[in-house]
């Protein structure tokens, strides 16, 4: 039986260039120079913390991380901006969740695109990835080609594929 995984992770080393790019860029920026606060990559939590003096300006850190992680080959969506601010003294906080693993959310999602496209293969959610296995490994292209296509909301990578 040939197969593969479907996950999707992100690149620690790729990320931490990211994000030490953007905050070289807060420091030549003219309009965040005097800005309090910064950004702060937590590798344990996965997570990015942005703060500063106020919300307009943390949106102004967002869209400059967010530009730095599409130039370094991450797929923005890997990047979860739906926290809330929260108000820590003088400064705004944000934390932005860094998507890791396929959830059993998605992962449902995933395996319903899959049947309902009836292809011949099966696949079943195993911790945090897909695996699909099909007898043919055509089936399998065929079912890479049709997620790529699908909006599940989340970068997928295809690995270990054995036949």
């Amino acid at each position: 039986m040939a197969s593969f995984d479907i996950v999707s992770k992100v690149d620690p080393q790729t990320l931490e260039n990211a994000v030490n790019t953007a905050k070289k860029e807060l420091q030549t920026r003219y309009d965040l120079r005097d800005t309090k606060g910064g950004m702060e990559l937590d590798k344990k939590a996965n997570t990015i913390l942005l703060s500063s003096e106020n919300s307009m300006r943390v949106k102004a850190l967002e869209d400059i991380l967010l530009a730095r992680v599409v130039k370094q080959g991450i797929d923005g969506t890997s990047l979860d901006f739906t926290a809330e601010e929260q108000a820590a003294g003088a400064l705004v906080k944000k934390t932005i969740k860094v998507r890791a693993g396929v959830d059993k959310e998605i992962g449902r999602k995933i395996i319903k695109t899959i049947k309902d496209a009836k292809l011949k293969v099966e696949a079943q959610m195993q911790d945090d990835q897909v695996r699909v296995t099909a007898k043919k490994i055509d089936d399998l292209q065929a079912t890479i080609a049709l997620l790529r296509r699908a909006d599940i909301g989340l970068p997928l990578q295809f690995v270990n594929m054995k036949s």
